[in-house]
């Protein structure tokens, strides 16, 4: 089985930047503002970033990117920038790119925080705030020192969670959010403010490396769960005139 230890991570799909990289044995980070900002400011930081970690961009054995979901604006951005590097490091037909889910990458950052990392096994809902009064939703599993997704992401509103009783952790960025709205039974379970950095990134890079979840650049497509995040003039103007009409009230007879 190959190894893999060089990685340069990085996830723009929430409201924070964030970019690592390692030579397999110390850690380069960075953080800054996401969403829309990142367009502008990802690639002078992962550059920067390799600098200072002494190593080009042909020496890493892969690139990984938060995936999605998350912000359409930062997904795209990470995706064209993992394609960019990755074609653009002339080493034959280029550099692996790692897509890794981002709720998948919260799930490893709440494991980590605290006592988690020691812990042989868990079970997390990770939730993330996907603005338009809605969360994502997904449940992950930890053991043998790897996690398995337990169903795939959902969109729910606040209002509407409910996450498995098998759950120890809720984790993501949804609780300051959504307070008040968040359904009294979440106080039940453990919470943990985790976002998808890229140093999750990197504890999930070599595992999924190895067992073959590269890609070529062509294929690191971003993993939207919305189809749409805005509706057009004309969509909205129905909805205006719809709820108007629900609301008038019933002519007399």
């Amino acid at each position: 089985m190959p190894q893999f230890s060089k990685f340069l991570a990085f996830d723009t799909s929430t409201d924070r930047m964030s970019v690592a990289v390692t030579d397999g044995v110390r850690i380069w980070q960075h953080s800054g503002p996401g969403g829309a900002q990142a367009s502008t400011t990802l690639i002078p930081a992962v550059l920067a970033l390799l600098a200072e970690a002494g190593l080009a961009l042909g020496e890493l054995d892969a690139i990984a990117f938060g995936r999605g979901p998350g912000s359409f604006t930062g997904l795209r951005t990470a995706c064209a920038v993992a394609q960019g590097l990755a074609l653009g490091a002339n080493q034959g037909a280029g550099i692996p790119v790692l897509p890794i889910d981002t709720l998948m990458a919260v799930a490893e950052e709440a494991r980590f925080q605290g006592d988690g990392a020691e812990k042989k096994s868990l079970r997390v809902t990770a939730l993330l705030d996907a603005r338009i009064d809605e969360m994502y939703v997904q449940g992950f599993d930890f053991s043998g020192a790897q996690w398995r997704a337990l169903g795939e992401c959902e969109l729910v509103r606040p209002e509407d969670c409910v996450p498995d009783a098998s759950a120890g952790l809720l984790a993501g960025n949804v609780f300051a959010v959504y307070a008040g709205r968040l359904p009294a039974g979440l106080a039940a379970f453990a919470q943990a403010e985790a976002l998808p950095t890229a140093t999750a990134l990197l504890r999930l890079a070599p595992q999924l490396a190895a067992a073959g979840q590269c890609v070529s650049a062509d294929l690191a497509l971003p993993l939207y769960v919305r189809d749409k995040v805005a509706l057009t003039t004309e969509e909205r103007e129905r909805v205006k005139a719809a709820k108007l009409l629900a609301e008038a009230p019933p002519l007399s007879s």
